[in-house]
């Protein structure tokens, strides 16, 4: 009798029903927003049926021939060089079409993810308050299971790409938003008070100074939010959203290693050309950033 009366006490007394909160405010935004989601679906659809068809339709010769063309002119020709090896690697393990249509996921989530962290790293690195509020957010959005974000997306957008879209940005945002406000905050406080001493306005300082200084950290921060999008691909793929994670999780549920490794591998392919490239925008933006800022004063001093 005790030990009944013991349960219950622990049980119902101290029992919150936080997930029963979460699920109550879940069905309450998708019933409220049906149409909202139901446009974001269809314009994350579009965006990523236009990118997959871009990839797809071409011969795969002309595909890794302009990627390699990319990857010449970004890094150098053993980048170059580098990339047709690996795409050829490719198509000999029969998974080019699975690869592009992981391609195009990563490329349309990684978009979207930079396109909402950068505005939000600015904010953040502009208002201590903003910055206070975003930080427990990213920290929530970061550690969070990225199985926990399936299950609203599923609600919300159904079954295939879109969910696992969705999923692939909550995660891969959180590095770009943090290095821009780092980048941002970095930039040396005499710099910024000198072009307001010019009379600058705060949003010419952020183009001509403040941008400019931090972009190494931006575009390591584009960097990451491009990796953390390409090891999404294996969720996105138990959400119906196919290509390379579609195979992996296939190889999971028949415990065959062979396709397994042939899967995997082709990610670690697209992981290492995506990289170098990245890097390779990162190191030309900075060369071609900095100068502009350092040109900023002579320019001011001319027009005073």
């Amino acid at each position: 009798m005790r030990g009944s009366v013991m349960s219950l006490t622990s049980n119902d007394l101290f029992r919150l029903p936080l997930g029963r909160w979460v699920e109550a405010a879940v069905d309450w935004v998708t019933h409220s927003f049906t149409g909202l989601f139901t446009v974001i679906r269809s314009l994350f659809l579009a965006l990523y049926d236009a990118v997959d068809w871009a990839l797809v339709t071409p011969p795969f010769w002309a595909v890794i021939i302009v990627l390699a063309t990319l990857a010449w002119y970004l890094s150098s020709w053993k980048l170059g060089l580098g990339t047709v090896l690996g795409l050829l690697l490719v198509v000999s393990l029969n998974q080019w079409a699975n690869a592009m249509h992981t391609l195009a996921l990563v490329l349309v989530a990684s978009a979207i993810a930079i396109a909402l962290s950068l505005p939000l790293g600015i904010w953040a690195a502009r208002s201590t308050v903003a910055s206070r509020v975003i930080r427990p957010i990213l920290d929530l959005m970061q550690t969070m299971p990225a199985f926990v974000y399936l299950i609203p997306a599923l609600i919300l957008f159904r079954v295939g790409v879109v969910p696992g879209i969705v999923a692939t940005v909550i995660f891969a945002m959180a590095p770009g938003v943090r290095l821009t406000e780092l980048g941002i905050r970095s930039v040396d406080r005499e710099v910024v008070e000198a072009g307001q001493a010019f009379g600058a306005s705060p949003g010419r300082i952020l183009r001509q100074i403040q941008l400019p200084l931090a972009m190494p950290s931006i575009m390591a921060g584009v960097n990451q939010v491009i990796m953390l999008s390409l090891s999404m691909v294996v969720i996105a793929g138990m959400v119906g959203a196919g290509g390379l994670g579609n195979d992996v999780v296939a190889s999971l549920q028949t415990i065959d290693v062979a396709l397994g490794f042939e899967a995997g591998i082709s990610v670690v392919i697209l992981a290492i050309v995506l990289d170098r490239m990245t890097a390779g925008l990162g190191a030309r933006v900075v060369t071609t950033g900095q100068p502009a800022a350092s040109s900023f004063f002579p320019l001011e001093k001319e027009n005073t």
